[in-house]
């Protein structure tokens, strides 16, 4: 009993912890004590996971715009009139306070944190060396993931922005554990982050990962107006949704088990206001609006937890997306 006493005030200090603020080069030994107190509870994950309702994941992110600027509007018919009432939603859905611009929001649903990056620079400029990130602890617990991109290449990874892809929307590219140190021709990195256009041929063969990041390129994803197809970068983005989004819902993954969270990555000016969440699944709660109080790092405890993964940074104390569903994880 005295040795089970040291042991628990040991730990003590480290569970309580809270996240720790740009720990970008934290190697330290994988997972930290604290993060995988929670997972080590269950001493089988494969037999957790086989218990979980969830079991495939898409994240469809959009654009800064806030809420009340897409709630309601004339430009966004398909996620007014089709997807809220079969969705579950959040009314108080916000970026981490202060995390602007894009790509540190984007960083930190992959990681927790924005690891010290204030800025959308490319990988060269802002790669990152830690390999304490979501995406590697699925490689590490062998569950698939892919991230599908708009106005990609096939044979090349991605980690310089071009055209109407911009990298900061990719935060996979930004770890050099998955793209070997900013290698173009990284082999680990192209069979993961692909062409978007492949996502439908993997719908349709049932060949789809279990967690899929999904950007839309600039136009798409109610970034710009210039050279899209309507000056209003709203529609543009819903119109999108509206081509896109049955592809998933009519997935056999999607029908026996699957998770769709649509987000958007900020507010449209630097003041936090909410911004959108919307949980299509057969486990949501149809029409649902909850006023929890939510940010990205809910998001990534929700699917950490869906995997049965260690919980990162800012998700050891976030709230997961559960007010979301019937059913959870």
């Amino acid at each position: 009993m005295r040795t089970l006493l040291v042991i628990a005030a040991a730990l003590l200090p480290a569970i309580a912890c809270g996240p720790r603020k740009g720990a970008h080069d934290d190697e330290g030994d994988w997972p930290a004590v604290g993060e995988t107190y929670a997972a080590s509870l269950d001493p089988d994950p494969d037999a957790e996971r086989a218990r979980h309702s969830i079991t495939t994941i898409w994240v469809i992110v959009m654009e800064n715009h806030d809420w009340s600027s897409i709630h309601g509007s004339s430009s966004a018919p398909y996620i007014n009139g089709t997807l809220l009432p079969l969705a579950a939603h959040a009314e108080r859905y916000a970026s981490p306070a202060g995390t602007h611009p894009s790509e540190p929001n984007y960083i930190w649903m992959e990681a927790g944190d924005d690891l010290d990056i204030s800025d959308d620079d490319d990988p060269e400029q802002n790669y990152r060396t830690t390999k304490r990130h979501l995406t590697r602890q699925m490689i590490d617990a062998g569950v698939t993931w892919k991230s599908y991109q708009e106005a990609v290449p096939p044979d090349l990874c991605p980690v310089a922005s071009s055209g109407r892809y911009g990298a900061k929307h990719n935060p996979m590219v930004y770890f050099d554990d998955i793209t070997d140190a900013r290698d173009p021709h990284s082999a680990r990195c192209i069979a993961h982050v692909r062409p978007y256009e492949e996502l439908a041929g993997d719908l349709e063969r049932d060949t789809v990962a279990r967690y899929n990041f999904i950007t839309p390129d600039l136009c798409n994803d109610m970034h710009d107006s210039h050279g899209c197809a309507t000056p209003d970068p709203i529609a543009n983005g819903d119109a999108w949704l509206a081509r896109e989004v049955p592809k998933i819902l009519a997935s056999k993954a999607y029908r026996e088990g699957g998770a769709l969270f649509i987000t958007w990555d900020e507010s449209e000016g630097s003041d936090d206001a909410p911004i959108g969440l919307l949980a299509l699944s057969p486990f949501a709660k149809p029409g649902h609006a909850s006023f929890a109080t939510y940010t990205h790092s809910s998001l990534l405890r929700t699917i950490q937890d869906v995997f049965v993964l260690p919980h990162l940074r800012a998700a050891i104390t976030a709230a997961p997306l559960s007010d979301l569903f019937v059913s959870y994880p």
